[in-house]
């Protein structure tokens, strides 16, 4: 059987283009093989093969679909750029609760499966906190150690080893939630009907400032942030144990938060984390627990959409992502759990089995970083 190449045609002289007046004829039979397709749209594809790609008119991004998810290919959050500057490939889980308040922080690498690591200790017995990163320093604070406390605590998730004083919030409070731009450090509400928002410099050793105020109180509640924007899902709000209220703000620039949007199910005890453009909210607790995931386009202000399932019914838990996929450990299901699962973020679906914590806990925290 002979094989005919062809990269180029021209006509006789090669000046340019060939004149095919008396028309073409090919034959033979089909290879089989189908051409990529191109989507433009402002929701992904619901049906793709490898190679695919997908421009997201909603956010300026192109995609291709490779090894069965979407890979960044140009835009925010590429998978050829840096990685997000409020995290990394480096996910550590900080604190919780078994039977008292425990100090232990486990550690995994975002990209590759598998159970989790020993990382070090806190400086005491943790539950209840907020946490979040520069990439290359995470901090945590507020929670209860073992009673309500204003502390922050900072390590670097790169060297291996135990936590150290940062500074101090404003006053003593619990169950908050915390989010960053990669340079400010946000917290938010907590116990005791707060509705304050309260920041750090990351890279800046010292107490927390006024930031403003949330649009009304929050606990129990979960944040995500990105290059511009936090989002909060704000858990307990005023006059509702099982909020589905959504806040945000733009976190360079103090001031009061406005309404964002509502989640799909009200509900409280939730964990959330991000990419570069999209946000996810994690299971959480009404009655009894859910294993709901809602994704909210962090740009773009409105209700949450339904996102996929956790592989089990789940409150109480920590999460974190790299910028591609997004980490969710621990919790009650309703007794706690060391189990550790994932999704990708830019691709709607269930959550897949990721590994093991080292001890099974609820009410920690977690943020990611670089290795190195």
């Amino acid at each position: 059987m002979s094989e005919l190449k062809v990269s180029k045609l021209t006509n006789r002289a090669g000046t340019g283009a060939p004149d095919f007046s008396q028309g073409v004829k090919i034959s033979g039979s089909d290879s089989g093989l189908l051409a990529p397709t191109r989507t433009e749209s402002a929701t992904e594809p619901t049906s793709k093969s490898n190679g695919d790609t997908w421009y997201d008119t909603d956010n300026d991004t192109y995609d291709v679909y490779i090894n069965n998810e979407w890979k960044r290919f140009i835009g925010e959050g590429g998978d050829a750029a840096a990685g997000i500057a409020w995290g990394g490939e480096r996910g550590v889980f900080i604190g919780g609760w078994t039977n008292t308040s425990i100090n232990t922080m486990d550690y995994i690498t975002i990209t590759s499966a598998g159970n989790a690591t020993d990382f070090g200790d806190t400086r005491v017995g943790w539950v209840g906190m907020g946490s979040c990163s520069n990439s290359s320093r995470i901090i945590f604070g507020g929670g209860f150690a073992p009673s309500t406390t204003a502390n922050i605590d900072y390590f670097s998730p790169a060297t291996l080893g135990n936590s150290s004083l940062f500074g101090n919030l404003l006053s003593a409070v619990g169950y908050l939630s915390a989010a960053s731009d990669g340079t400010y450090g946000l917290f938010f509400g907590g116990s005791g009907s707060s509705n304050v928002i309260q920041y750090v410099t990351i890279d800046n050793l010292g107490n927390a400032s006024d930031f403003g105020d949330l649009t009304t109180y929050s606990s129990f509640s979960a944040s995500v942030g990105h290059a511009t924007y936090a989002v909060i899902a704000k858990g307990s709000d005023s006059g509702s144990p099982y909020s589905n209220a959504i806040d945000y703000v733009t976190v360079a620039t103090t001031g009061n938060a406005s309404d964002f949007g509502d989640l799909t199910v009200g509900r409280r005890s939730l964990s959330g984390c991000s990419d570069s453009t999209r946000g996810i909210f994690m299971g959480g607790e009404t009655s009894p627990y859910v294993n709901t995931v809602d994704y909210v386009t962090i740009d773009n202000a409105g209700n949450a959409t339904d996102f996929g399932d956790l592989t089990l019914t789940n409150a109480w838990s920590a999460a974190c992502s790299d910028g591609t996929y997004g980490v969710r450990g621990g919790g009650k299901n309703p007794t706690q759990t060391n189990v550790i699962d994932y999704c990708t973020i830019q691709t709607t679906g269930n959550f897949t089995d990721f590994g093991d914590l080292t001890v099974a806990r609820d009410r920690g925290t977690s943020a990611s970083g670089a290795a190195a």
